[in-house]
């Protein structure tokens, strides 16, 4: 299979798309029920029986049913099958393709997660729409986090070690260059807008790894991976942040193949206008260059919009395979997008493509692909072919039973908090209050003989860390000492009180460690109650 028929043109030719061109990419529009959405699955389960695994965004939730097959009894079967017959296809027959569900939000899907240290700077400062000395200081972030060991595994972690940018600003200029503290707050209300759309469920382990989208069954066919967009398109800054990186990540890790004989990977983002609808130019700047630089690795991208002209001219320029489905002349908006989706066509003198796409039927389309010389062909008018897979949604008991037999099934269902740098902090607090406690029982002297808990606590931050808390242990010990003999009563526990006020040492000096002042009173609230 070196083609996917795509329908039968007006002058009674096959009209179909070269899978050695299919990494040129391609663009699928229309205005809404003219058959877009159709005519993307109808593409999609043809990749996957070359053997090309797919993507796709599932932006309506009624892509689910490309991994049913279709039946007679469902609705518009008479319709697909009349036009089956009506454009030749001898063989047709309705049959189920092999999917794996993802979910950002890990609902109707597997999770799908990455690390801020895989992000990167880079992408998260044009992301969050950085000027040059906000990224610098972002930079500056994931530097110093890196020298010191610290993990920066999902929005807590960049969030500590933002604050303890700030808290320690004068310090780290000095080695790496002015720091200010009104640039953290920018990177920090930033990230705050990033976190109200869910992207802490994004950010964190396991992270995904690009290879589980490249597969294919038992049978050579491609998987089709659908991605749950339904909830996802609501935050356009966190799915923006999804797909960057999904391609930045393809582009790092697929070696150079230049044109081969089939994709590797292809991508369909449905409803792609709501992707750059207020975009920043960064943003828009680093996609076109993403597209431009991933074909010759072998991944194509295809953008499915109402409007032709919702795709930024940069990008809309590198899109060599184009279905045009219906638009309607409701406004001067709507003329423009007409004409200029006519004047992108190569002209066929037989056809006025201008009127033709205002009088475009259900399931028709206005038809131009790269033949293998890589010149587009002739526009032609065409009847497009049905899928074979269910139209719509699946149904809860149906997707559960795909998720099942998934290939990745139990990979990243489960979130892993691995020991980062908010982690490593606090286990150190956790030993520090323990010795607290054995210095309210057994004395300081004592203590000090044993072999230490956390070696790296003694040389922390600031080398005080527990030699704060042992004497602010023995101190809070000895005044109760001297209360009782005194003859004052205590309704004080000794060791509560060791306890809490070692907590609170600690907690003072790690706070201000991290950017966290008030830490302290938290911890003397917290280990008191307990201990109480």
């Amino acid at each position: 299979m070196s083609e996917i028929f795509l329908g039968l043109g007006g002058n009674g030719e096959r009209q179909v798309l070269r899978l050695g061109r299919a990494n040129r990419h391609g663009l699928i529009a229309g205005a809404t029920g003219t058959g877009k959405t159709v005519t993307l699955q109808t593409i999609a389960e043809q990749f996957s029986a070359a053997g090309v695994p797919v993507f796709m965004a599932d932006v309506k939730g009624d892509l689910s049913g490309i991994c049913m097959a279709g039946s007679p009894q469902f609705k518009n079967a008479a319709i697909l099958e009349a036009r089956a017959k009506e454009i030749g296809i001898t063989d047709y027959g309705y049959s189920d393709n092999p999917a794996v569900f993802w979910d950002i939000y890990g609902e109707q899907g597997h999770p799908v997660r990455t690390t801020i240290s895989e992000m990167g700077p880079l992408l998260l400062a044009r992301l969050m729409d950085l000027n040059d000395t906000q990224e610098g200081v972002l930079n500056i972030v994931f530097r110093f986090a890196d020298e010191q060991g610290l993990l920066l595994l999902d929005l807590e972690d960049l969030q500590a070690m933002l604050a303890y940018t700030a808290e320690h600003a004068s310090e780290l200029s000095a080695k790496y260059g002015n720091v200010t503290k009104a640039s953290v707050g920018t990177i920090q209300r930033q990230l705050l807008s990033l976190d109200s759309q869910g992207a802490a469920q994004f950010f964190g382990e396991p992270a995904l790894e690009i290879a589980d989208f490249i597969r294919c069954d038992e049978k050579g066919r491609g998987y089709i991976n659908v991605l749950a967009a339904d909830k996802l398109m609501r935050s356009p800054k966190l799915y923006a942040t999804f797909l960057l990186w999904l391609l930045s990540e393809l582009f790092e890790v697929l070696p150079e193949v230049g044109d081969p004989d089939k994709p590797k990977l292809v991508f369909f983002f449905d409803e792609a206008h709501l992707l750059f609808d207020d975009a920043p130019k960064a943003l828009t700047d680093k996609v076109e260059q993403v597209v431009r630089l991933v074909r010759s690795k072998g991944v194509g991208v295809y953008f499915v919009t109402q409007n032709p002209i919702d795709i930024p001219e940069a990008i809309a320029g590198q899109l060599g395979n184009r279905v045009q489905h219906a638009l309607r002349a409701f406004t001067p908006r709507d003329k423009k997008a007409i004409r200029a989706a006519a004047d992108t066509f190569r002209i066929n003198p037989d056809l006025d493509v201008e009127t033709a796409i205002t009088e475009l039927k259900v399931g028709e389309a206005l038809v131009s692909t790269l033949a293998d010389d890589g010149s587009p062909s002739v526009v032609q008018r065409t009847l497009v072919a049905p899928p074979r897979s269910r139209l719509g949604p699946i149904e809860t008991k149906e997707r559960a039973i795909v998720q099942s037999i998934s290939p990745v099934e139990g990979k990243y269902d489960t979130r892993i908090n691995r020991e980062s740098a908010e982690e490593v902090l606090a286990a150190k607090a956790a030993d520090a209050a323990a010795t607290a406690q054995e210095v309210a029982v057994k004395g300081k002297e004592e203590v000090g003989k044993q072999e230490r808990k956390s070696p790296g606590l003694w040389d922390g931050i600031g080398g005080k860390v527990a030699k704060a808390a042992a004497g602010a242990a023995a101190a809070s010990a000895g005044s109760i000492l001297a209360q009782t003999m005194q003859g004052k009563t205590s309704r004080a526990s000794p060791k509560a009180s060791a306890a809490s006020a070692v907590a609170g040492t600690v907690g003072d000096t790690l706070g201000r460690a991290i950017g966290f002042p008030g830490l302290g009173r938290f911890a003397r609230n917290l280990i008191g109650g307990l201990m109480r």
